[in-house]
């Protein structure tokens, strides 16, 4: 497949859509605005580093689950599974678009004391009654099904086969971004610099580019990942959105399981899960400050002194393993609640918000696009009621609560 050709210059001065940031979300957002036949507008995307190697969206683990406390994140994240699993029909059928696997090998959370094994009872029932295949079970449960585990210090945990694991978030943002742009979605190498307001203050009624042009637009998307309170602020808005590090550990074991590994989500804060022949783990540091939009630099004693004998303690088959790659990426951090800011400015009525989602955002993206593509053209959500993710709940200082944040 040839590469998208780098165009820096827009080719109008006024567009319907300005999305500011085009990977996952822009991207998801531009197709799903152009592949509705009830939107005829354009759309302009600008990205400021086309090869996208310092974005989320490159260094995600493009994990899936529907283990959420709450009822509207698991059906966020039902849709995903079924857009996934049907990702060629979603787009419209065409031979060249791929099939994408979802390897279901499940999310296993694990409790280590009474009271988050509450959380965990209660958090299966709210899945359950959605439809979700999760299972409560007891440490005896885990290690008929597991043994491979170390459940000495377990009270309990939840376990889910159906539509939980991983799947090619790459290629699914790929896609995206190709049929977007098909679809007549301009994408531009570029960066938004400053915007202008009408008289009232309450529209954005232009965005000036690096280059120098200035574009006057009808709606604007704020879709810029961990840089985005460097876009609101352009439209003299605050969020709760920092860039944070998550780092990310692909393994080799001497003795490898006799089964694929569940996205087990340890009480250490470590997770760990299959990934091909390797395995994958991830964690959060110890001291989790907000970091510099450019600092990737990795801290090597997080493995040596965290990850290792957090993996070692509760599968002790890893004691012998080899660390054979690493890398570290940045959380679009929401410091209010953890869960999507979305829908409109309560003041600035065209600035739209797809940011802050902390480490859930390629699983939610089909959902997210989605509603927030309906909200530009109908005004409303259709398909999925996001409304209780929409900024306002910030403004009167009502987190949604979401117990299952990783």
């Amino acid at each position: 497949m040839s590469p998208l050709p780098i165009i820096s210059k827009p080719r109008q001065k006024h567009y319907d859509v300005v999305i500011v940031g085009g990977a996952m979300y822009g991207s998801s957002v531009s197709w799903f605005l152009s592949s509705n036949p009830d939107f005829t507008g354009s759309v302009l995307v600008v990205e400021r580093d086309n090869t996208y190697q310092a974005c989320s969206s490159t260094h995600t683990n493009s994990c899936m689950r529907q283990q959420f406390s709450s009822e509207l994140n698991v059906r966020i994240s039902q849709y995903a599974a079924d857009f996934v699993k049907n990702f060629r029909d979603y787009l419209g059928g065409e031979e060249r678009v791929p099939n994408i696997i979802l390897h279901s090998f499940g999310y296993m959370y694990l409790a280590n004391n009474k009271p988050f094994a509450e959380v965990l009872c209660e958090s299966q029932k709210v899945q359950a009654a959605c439809g979700a295949g999760t299972k409560f079970m007891s440490a005896e449960d885990i290690l008929r099904d597991y043994p491979f585990y170390n459940v000495d210090d377990i009270v309990a945990g939840n376990h889910n086969l159906v539509d939980e694991g991983y799947f090619d978030g790459a290629t699914v943002f790929d896609w995206w971004r190709r049929l977007a742009r098909e679809n007549g979605v301009e994408y531009i190498e570029n960066e938004v610099v400053s915007m202008a307001k009408n008289d009232s203050a309450s529209r954005v009624t232009s965005v000036t580019l690096k280059s120098g042009e200035t574009i006057a637009c009808d709606t604007v998307v704020n879709a810029s990942g961990p840089r985005a309170v460097l876009t609101s602020r352009m439209a003299g808005i605050d969020i709760p959105v920092e860039p944070r590090k998550r780092y990310t550990y692909i393994f080799d074991a001497e003795q490898p399981l006799d089964r694929d590994l569940p996205l087990t989500i340890d009480p250490s804060g470590v997770h760990m899960r299959t990934d091909g022949v390797y395995y994958m783990a991830g964690c959060p540091p110890d001291d989790d400050p907000a970091v510099d939009y450019d600092d990737f630099i990795q801290d090597h004693s997080l493995w040596e002194e965290k990850v290792w004998p957090a993996i070692a303690h509760r599968i002790p088959q890893f004691e012998a393993i080899k660390l054979t790659n690493s890398w570290v990426g940045h959380y679009a951090f929401n410091v209010f609640d953890q869960n999507a800011i979305l829908g409109a400015h309560n003041e600035v009525e065209n600035f739209i918000f797809v940011n802050g989602f902390s480490g859930h955002g390629f699983q939610q993206s089909p959902a997210m696009g989605r509603g927030t593509s309906e909200l530009i053209i109908y005004g409303a959500y259709r398909s999925l009621d996001l409304s209780p993710f929409n900024y306002d709940r910030i403004v009167r200082n009502e987190p949604f609560i979401e117990k299952a944040v990783i």
